[in-house]
């Protein structure tokens, strides 16, 4: 019961934290300090909550973990994201030698791909993004099959694709720089951490023949796990 209170309280803690990153009130220096700051609290964010995990590594414990750390990775990915969006036409700075149609197909595409392994995860692991919706069951096949982080390896490519539309190489640096490696260290020393404590052996057998993010083949293509 006490989680159904803190989830919402969560959500709404994390959206007015948007809102505040989007405002237009701040100087564009300071919103730009924020673009690149803000993802960087991954590791601050990542650390506590595998120190959490590793002193009671219960079912129970990483339920309960789950709800501030993701809201808060949450917070600090949006509060980058938003305020560089407002940027990029304020200081568009070096362009790329992109044609814009091409960057505009590549985002349509790899938003489609990201879009498809949250429907992944909600058929195959009956959850959702962050802490919206818990999965109940390891998701395996599809997507999951080829790589165990297909929706962190999709939005990833979304963001650099999007830096490709727009164009900025600053926009581009900020997501190779910033945002994906505090992404992935995020996932590599909490999440991986918290799905061993909740699906036991089976995540430890799919971790060892399904690589971390670059896609490979399954070795038995189509059969359930």
């Amino acid at each position: 019961m006490a989680l159904k209170i803190v989830k919402p309280t969560g959500l709404a803690v994390t959206v007015a934290c948007w809102l505040w990153a989007r405002g237009g009130r701040r100087s564009d220096t300071w919103n730009m300090a924020i673009v690149w700051c803000a993802p960087l609290f991954a590791y601050p964010i990542a650390l506590p909550g595998r120190k959490a995990l590793n002193a009671r590594p219960a079912i129970a414990r990483a339920e309960w973990a789950n709800v501030p750390v993701h809201y808060a990775m949450m917070m600090a990915l949006g509060a980058g994201i938003f305020p560089s969006i407002r940027l990029v036409s304020k200081w568009p700075g070096v362009a790329l030698p992109v044609p814009r149609e091409l960057g505009l197909v590549l985002v349509i595409l790899t938003g489609i791909a990201t879009f498809m392994t949250m429907v992944n995860l909600a058929f195959r692991g009956l959850g959702a993004p962050f802490a919206a919706k818990l999965s109940s069951r390891l998701a395996t096949d599809w997507m999951f099959g080829w790589t165990r982080n297909p929706m962190l390896l999709g939005t990833l490519a979304l963001l650099l694709t999007m830096g490709l539309w727009y164009r900025p190489v600053w926009l581009l640096l900020w997501a190779a720089v910033s945002v994906s490696p505090g992404w992935v260290f995020f996932v590599r020393v909490y999440e991986q951490r918290e799905l061993e404590i909740r699906f036991a052996s089976a995540y430890r057998e799919y971790r060892g023949r399904t690589p971390f993010l670059w896609p490979r083949k399954p070795e038995l293509t189509g059969q359930r796990h």
